[in-house]
């Protein structure tokens, strides 16, 4: 676009999971497009390229006053906020997750007056699903929602949920932008399996409403009958639980754990089926970029994965919990070459016809100059260098 050029603050997650993705992706894709975005967090995402032009971090510590006994994090973001909100002259926060960023983003708000940005609440998942579903924060979480000044969600299921599990008034607009993925770096580049076994692939953050151990079961079920080995991606606080079930199994010597340094794309690339179990899913970033490589999905039918996998067409999808079912749909794909080579095609370009990212981020930019509105080109403010 044309316009004036924007100066953003981008408030995520640094853990291995699909909101901190999101959140780089589109900074950068705006960062290359002239603008300037802040990025503010306790360390810089994963897939955040610092050398990016435009591109600045801005780390977020916690105090650590020995009078205090819990983190102090969502107030040490506030203050961020303010300082970078000062120094930079932003005209927009955008906000991943309503707690602790869409709070930290409203007391910033009142403490910057009428020099304050604008904000933009983005929705991930278990900020609706979890805190939302918690009489103790939901009300906190609805708070926050409301005190920004858009509001988007990656699916329509989680759109619906915010209204019903924040109670938000139904005239409150969220706009439903899905997730996205480069479909240039994730792409079908199949290599050989080794020794001709078949691969299994899980990518996240290994929280427990990943279901990472029914990932580990499902395996094991389809190991029973043919050769294949399970590549575990990404890391969390179900690691350990994990690596002592693959143990218990005995199938230690067919599962790699690759931790948060791999090239997801590459190992996707070299991945038969992607498994994605999970008791609740906005989205599904995960098995997105799997249909991108052209990995057909076995997944939970759950969430907003239904609007990401299409049952029956790039993957199956069944109850959570059903892993009977998940291991025979694997087994069903991995020994029919016909129905794997037609799910891989179409899974490939339901990626490319629906889930690009730069049609995605115009879609961001255009919700960003809706909110800025006429402040982002205001004489108050310091013509960008």
């Amino acid at each position: 676009m044309s316009a004036a050029r924007l100066r953003i603050g981008v408030a995520c997650f640094s853990t291995f999971g699909g909101s901190g993705v999101i959140a780089s992706e589109i900074g950068m894709s705006m960062a290359r497009q002239g603008h300037r975005v802040a990025f503010l967090s306790d360390k810089p995402p994963a897939r955040l390229d610092l050398s990016c032009p435009n591109i600045s971090f801005h780390a977020v510590a916690a105090l650590n006053y020995p009078v205090r006994a819990q983190s102090s994090y969502a107030v040490a973001l506030a203050a961020e906020m303010i300082e970078v909100g000062q120094k930079e002259h932003l005209d927009l926060l955008h906000v991943h997750y309503a707690v602790p960023h869409a709070i930290g983003a409203y007391l910033a708000r009142q403490v910057l007056g009428a020099a304050a940005p604008k904000v933009l609440v983005t929705l991930h998942g278990t900020d609706v699903t979890r805190l939302g579903a918690d009489p103790k924060f939901s009300s906190l979480t609805r708070f926050a929602v409301l005190a920004g000044d858009a509001v988007t969600a990656p699916s329509h299921w989680l759109a619906e949920q915010a209204y019903r599990q924040l109670g938000l008034p139904r005239e409150t607009n969220i706009d439903v932008i899905p997730n996205f993925v480069d479909t240039h770096r994730f792409r079908v580049a199949r290599m050989k399996s080794p020794a001709g076994r078949q691969i299994l692939t899980h990518v996240s953050n290994f929280r427990p409403l990943k279901r990472v151990e029914d990932v580990v079961r499902i395996f094991a079920g389809v190991r029973s009958e043919m050769p294949a080995r399970l590549h575990l991606v990404g890391d969390g606080p179900e690691r350990l639980r994990v690596e002592a079930l693959v143990h218990s199994l005995g199938l230690a010597g067919d599962v790699r754990f690759f931790g948060e340094g791999a090239d997801v794309a590459e190992v996707l690339q070299d991945s038969d089926v992607f498994l994605l179990p999970s008791e609740t899913e906005s989205f599904g970033l995960g098995a997105l970029e799997a249909m991108a490589c052209g990995v057909p999905v076995v997944a939970s039918n759950v969430g907003g994965l239904p609007e990401v996998v299409l049952d029956g067409e790039t993957g199956f999808l069944a109850p959570v919990g059903d892993l009977e079912e998940m291991s025979k749909q694997v087994r069903r794909l991995l020994t029919d070459p016909d129905l794997h080579a037609r799910m891989s095609r179409a899974a490939r370009a339901r990626a490319e016809v629906h889930f690009q990212l730069e049609p995605a981020v115009e879609r961001y930019e255009l919700v960003y100059r809706r909110v800025v509105g006429a402040s982002a080109s205001s004489s108050s403010r310091p013509a960008l260098s």
